[in-house]
């Protein structure tokens, strides 16, 4: 990941249940100079949102909980635009339906990155368009 200037203290929420995806998302993130917290589930990010607030959240869109059912990356997004709406979101995610993709378009977030090959290559471009914004 390019390095950004050293100026910069951007935070980053990772919100992802696959440890895998979550340490090589944190693991590039930290190494391209950004503050990075990671969270299994989006209600550990909601609770953190009360005292932090970041620069950036990148929200899973499913997520599985073995005996229980968590909330979803949707349902994450509209707590998150109600909690503080000036939070830019990527939803990260391995659905490629285009009505799930349209919805989050409707409602306003900032970039959808495919879980595929190109995944972190994608994610790279994505952080560093939406900071700039």
């Amino acid at each position: 990941m390019e390095k950004v200037d050293p100026q910069t203290d951007n935070l980053i929420f990772v919100v992802d249940d696959d440890p895998v995806i979550t340490g090589l998302v944190t693991a590039r993130l930290e190494a391209a100079g950004y503050r990075v917290r990671s969270f299994a589930y989006a209600e550990e990010c909601l609770a953190v949102l009360a005292e932090e607030l970041p620069d950036l959240i990148i929200l899973d869109f499913y997520f599985y909980k073995e005996g229980e059912v968590p909330m979803n990356g949707m349902e994450a997004y509209d707590e998150i635009t109600r909690l503080a709406p000036e939070i830019p979101v990527i939803m990260l995610s391995a659905q490629e339906k285009g009505e799930v993709v349209l919805e989050f378009a409707r409602k306003g977030i900032a970039d959808y990155v495919i879980k595929d090959t190109d995944l972190i290559d994608n994610l790279q471009m994505s952080v560093k368009e939406v900071l700039e914004r």
